[in-house]
């Protein structure tokens, strides 16, 4: 049974842990806390390291020690929960941690789930003593959770991590690209890569941006870095920023979203102006001004997600020196590595085999209607379920076009939706479950559950077996402006529902407005061990 003792955190409050149970020889967790500043940490010898952290000026400010301790601890136990705080407190908002991240490893061992069940119940606890404020799953729905730099690391990401930092203090490389999948934890590395590099001294005094390319998404990683030790929200940049100051290092999250000059629409002249600065031609990139603005670069890259003309080529990328990284775990699709894959090898018309699907519902629906309700349902039980869409659609009711003609976008068999009326940070507005999100408000994020719309751009033409594209009714005219090439438009558009088909955590519905492309995904279905439909 766990529990719960305070001390005060000065000179005779810890030398009552002395004499406390748990205090000399057993594994215990302990939080220092002032009401704004926490430390988490855990040791077997609590007393010996409360007086090592009395003599240690930063925690010096705080005001009280809490140690958890459980008859049934043990160190894997101990560590496995101290990781858990420290992401779930660095996300619940009520504290700064004075921590740092590195070390935060995720590994399994004897019974955890019988301590992870544990975990809930301390939580509960911490609530009831006014040290949490929010529930856990109120916290994992979070933004700040999803995007914290605190997280426990798997084994591949965690030596990813030191490899990467011993490169760059030996300046192994100017540029590092590290390739992966949707839901590899890219942007999540991102985050944490920051935190780790301004808390160690050898890299602390750098001059250090995270750029993120899509505004949305970097709206959201300056909330998270506002709320963090360490962090300051003016690190987080655009890519046009990379220009206004010198930079030892940048990171770019999502850099397959880095854009040519092409289809920029009113941007063209903004773009050009930061070409001239920088000193290189009119036809240059976004790349182009990162590598040759800033000392170091670590490029976050998935050639599956880039949607637009404008974003820039794979090839381009390859051609510059670079050493490259493989990401392979999935961290955020419950139904893992072999998910992603088969909807690759679906999308694409290779051999495609749908794994067994554990803890993960992946439905094909015949009726949009019913599966809007569905997601609503979803939305009530596990909040940040959505429905999504390729850009089939004219956005008729954008508000930047004043009053519209009518107050829907979409109509399919008479039930009719509306795209997102936000296009930053959609995916939490509060009218979102009865919206639709595009890609370009989606991208970067992870739902519970998503409804994904294929719409009637994508087809499958019975006489040739194949998936084809009908460029008339692909309605995003900066996707495929200039584009001349049908196979160039047809990848951008296979890029965007395999992005979108990615989202899902725990579940991932489909519904099809092409009935022979929705028999096509059926019968692939079927072929699977589930054989779901």
């Amino acid at each position: 049974m766990s529990e719960i003792k305070s001390f005060s955190f000065d000179k005779p409050g810890v030398e009552l842990i002395r004499s406390y149970k748990y205090g000399a020889d057993w594994p215990v967790i302990y939080l220092i806390e002032n009401g704004k500043d926490l430390y988490v940490g855990e040791t077997i010898r609590v007393h010996s390291r409360a007086k090592e952290h009395l003599d240690n000026p930063m925690r010096r400010i705080l005001q009280n020690v809490h140690i958890i301790s459980d008859d049934e601890y043990n160190k894997s136990a101990t560590l496995d929960t101290e990781s858990s705080l420290i992401e779930y407190f660095a996300a619940d908002g009520k504290f700064k941690l004075q921590n740092g991240n590195s070390g935060l490893q995720n590994h399994d061992f004897f019974d955890r789930e019988k301590y992870q069940g544990k975990f809930e119940v301390l939580w509960r606890e911490l609530q009831e003593m006014d040290i949490a404020q929010k529930n856990l799953l109120e916290i994992k729905n979070s933004d700040l959770f999803k995007y914290s730099p605190y997280k426990s690391l798997t084994e591949e990401q965690y030596s990813f991590v030191k490899n990467l930092v011993t490169d760059i203090d030996n300046k192994r490389a100017k540029t590092y690209v590290v390739e992966g999948a949707p839901g590899t934890g890219k942007t999540i590395l991102a985050t944490y890569l920051m935190k780790y590099l301004m808390d160690h001294k050898s890299t602390k005094n750098l001059k250090v941006a995270l750029v993120a390319p899509m505004s949305n998404l970097r709206t959201t990683i300056r909330q998270v870095f506002c709320a963090t030790s360490g962090l300051k929200a003016k690190m987080v940049i655009g890519p046009n920023d990379v220009a206004k100051e010198e930079y030892d290092l940048v990171i770019v999250d999502e850099a397959h979203r880095l854009k040519k000059r092409k289809n920029l629409g009113v941007a063209f002249k903004a773009f050009d102006i930061t070409s001239k600065k920088l000193g290189l031609p009119k036809e240059t990139t976004q790349l182009d001004w990162i590598l040759s603005s800033t000392k170091q670069q670590i490029l976050f890259y998935d050639q599956g997600q880039s949607v637009l003309p404008a974003d820039i080529d794979d090839v381009d990328l390859r051609s510059r020196g670079a050493s490259f990284y493989k990401l392979t775990k999935q961290m955020r699709i419950q139904a893992g590595d072999k998910y992603i894959h088969f909807i690759d090898s679906l999308l694409n018309q290779k051999e495609a085999n749908l794994p067994i699907l554990k803890n993960y519902e992946l439905r094909i629906f015949d009726d949009v209607a019913e599966m809007h309700r569905k997601i609503k349902a979803r939305d009530k039980e596990d909040g940040l379920c959505r429905m999504v869409a390729g850009f089939a659609w004219p956005w008729v009711t954008n508000p930047a076009n004043g009053k519209p003609k009518q107050d829907y976008d979409i109509e399919i068999n008479n039930y009719k939706l509306s795209w997102n009326s936000k296009t930053k940070n959609w995916v939490n507005s509060p009218n979102a479950v009865n919206e639709v999100g595009c890609i370009h408000t989606v991208q970067g994020y992870g739902m519970n559950y998503v409804g994904v719309i294929v719409g009637p751009e994508l087809f499958f033409e019975e006489s040739t077996g194949k998936i084809s594209v009908d460029r008339s009714k692909y309605s995003d005219r900066n996707g495929h402006a200039g584009v001349t090439d049908p196979k160039e438009l047809e990848r951008y558009i296979i890029n965007i529902y395999r992005t979108l088909l990615t989202r899902g955590i725990k579940g991932t519905y489909i519904y099809i407005v092409d009935e022979n492309l929705r028999n096509y995904f059926k019968e692939q279905f079927k072929k699977g061990p589930n054989g779901l439909v």
